[in-house]
């Protein structure tokens, strides 16, 4: 798994100050966002889970890593297998073609990364 890491903690991990940053300077920016994002995973139809596997198919289409390991950490603390993780990053590359073929195996192997955390902490 080591050779993986790069895309999933060390990712955040790089965002954080950079985050923490900018908050500081735009905070109703923020607040906003945060508002957003609690609107757009509040309980509805679609449960949480599958809500995280569409973000990180997003992050995928998109090629933002920041959203790739945000979402992937997301779901699997929201319960999502890593079938589920990689038919959800499958169905990017119908939408995005050769460029999800790249970020997909990026957030596969963060997917997997957070996925074994939780695997460890919970051993």
């Amino acid at each position: 798994m080591s050779s993986h890491s790069s895309h999933g903690r060390a990712v955040l991990d790089e965002m954080s100050p950079l985050h923490r940053e900018l908050r500081r300077a735009v905070p109703e920016v923020y607040k906003g966002f945060a508002e957003l994002h609690h609107a757009a995973f509040e309980k509805g139809a679609l449960d949480v889970r599958t809500r995280e596997l569409i973000a990180l198919a997003i992050g995928v289409v998109e090629g933002c890593d920041g959203c790739i390991a945000s979402h992937a950490q997301a779901a699997v603390r929201a319960g999502a297998t890593r079938q589920e993780a990689a038919d959800a990053i499958g169905v990017t590359f119908l939408m995005r073609g050769g460029p999800a073929t790249i970020h997909g195996p990026r957030a596969y192997a963060a997917f997997c990364e957070f996925a074994q955390e939780v695997a460890v902490a919970s051993a």
